[in-house]
């Protein structure tokens, strides 16, 4: 009998690296403004930087990144749960799901380590409670599938009845006032604190996120938001369309731009809708510009992705690609060397930028250290390694043993 190991790098897809590197790109973008700021920042509705340049950078910002690519990452993620669960399914049926589970477990592990000590905006562990989901799901028919989609779309309007059924005015005005001292608290601990400060306000505030009756309609959404796309990604895996490019190759054209066109116009309204909207009220413009946050997610989303892949097909941007693939191929390492750099820079036990960088210069910070550090770091690292340092920790625990060396190149196919 085979035994199960983990996936040797001459296995991999090129595509799925390309597409999981601008993800991470994406997602230090949206993640930057909250390793310098409190979550609880602006929870009455107000501007922490009310200036021009930084009031269009953040609406920019929400419109064309904020749930696009931690969505294109649970994609990815419902993806390889295919291809993962399926080759151990074949290499080791009696073990598969033992192995499965178990590399779950380290990731929860990893990502509650990483949102209770270090940081609270982990999606980690949302990723690891999801996959635990999608081993329930993973024979139930497609229609089953996207019914789960459907409700998970419609979430934000069912979060917002909840809210009024729920919540009267005085509670809201009570979420608000405990919300600022939560971000009094922050701003002390984690602007001007000690390392052990800022990880028992993490800490603190995590607890909070998911004890919190209102704060808590707030992650469901989330997770809602996460479903949708991990879902989809199963619908892919299950009929193996990252292996049939080239013939669907002309509905992706299509589709493309069909989902520019849906992503665009959604985005408008929630970018101009949603500057009128307070975090904790629950009103009938919530539930539009909810639902449209939801709508341009997916569209801009699907957009980046299939703008990517038909990119990633192209000889002449493949190889251009290539460093954008390195930093997709260590996804665990450079998502937590991004919390490292960014706290680093803004928490007191560091450089102590708190709250001294607006959303423009977040945007441009972001950006250089990715491509100052983390994609050059992932290129020279691959030169000499087969996997990321934490890929292969994750892999040898998943497995029991250490990964074999690999003696091919990437396919460059797919």
């Amino acid at each position: 009998m085979n035994h199960a190991a983990p996936l040797a790098p001459n296995e991999r897809i090129l595509t799925l690296d390309v597409v999981r590197g601008f993800a991470l790109l994406g997602i230090f973008i949206m993640n930057m403004p909250y390793f310098g700021q409190s979550f609880f920042s602006e929870a009455d509705g107000s501007h922490l930087w009310p200036d021009a340049t930084n009031r269009a950078a953040e609406t920019l910002r929400d419109m064309f990144f904020s749930g696009k690519f931690n969505s294109m990452f649970s994609l990815l993620f419902g993806i390889g749960f295919t291809i993962q669960l399926g080759r151990l399914q074949e290499h080791d049926p009696d073990h598969a799901l033992a192995i499965y589970v178990r590399r779950l477990l380290i990731l929860l592990a990893v990502g509650l380590a990483h949102a209770i000590l270090v940081w609270n905006g982990d999606v980690l562990h949302v990723y690891a409670v999801l996959g635990l989901l999608l081993l329930f799901l993973r024979n139930v028919s497609d229609r089953t599938v996207c019914a789960i989609i459907a409700v998970a779309i419609a979430f934000p309007v069912l979060a917002n009845l909840a809210r009024l059924w729920l919540f009267s005015g005085d509670d809201i005005k009570q979420a608000v006032a405990l919300a600022q001292q939560f971000e009094a608290a922050d701003n002390q601990a984690l602007g001007h604190g000690t390392f052990l400060d800022a990880a028992r306000a993490t800490a603190r505030s995590f607890y909070f996120f998911y004890t919190d009756p209102m704060l808590l309609v707030g992650s469901l959404n989330f997770y809602a938001q996460m479903v949708t796309t991990m879902l989809l990604g199963l619908l892919v895996g299950r009929h193996r369309l990252v292996a049939r490019l080239d013939e669907l190759m002309p509905r992706i054209r299509r589709l493309q731009w069909q989902a520019l066109a849906v992503g665009l116009a959604c985005a408008v309204v929630y970018g101009v809708g949603g500057q009128y909207v307070k975090p904790f009220e629950a009103s009938l413009l919530k539930m539009i510009v909810g639902l449209a946050y939801v709508a341009c997610r997916l569209g801009l989303m699907i957009f980046y992705v299939l703008t990517i892949v038909r990119a990633a097909q192209s000889p002449t941007w493949r190889p251009r690609l290539a460093p954008m693939a390195a930093a997709g191929r260590m996804p665990l390492t450079n998502y937590l060397l991004q919390t490292l750099l960014a706290t680093s820079i803004f928490y007191g036990w560091g450089l102590g930028y708190w709250l001294q960088i607006g959303p423009a210069g977040e945007l441009l910070l972001a950006i250089a250290l990715f491509f100052a550090i983390q994609m050059p770091l992932s290129v020279l690292w691959f030169k000499r390694f087969d996997y990321g340092p934490l890929e292969y920790l994750w892999r040898t625990l998943t497995y029991g043993r250490r990964p074999a060396r690999a003696v091919a190149a990437i396919s460059p196919s797919a």
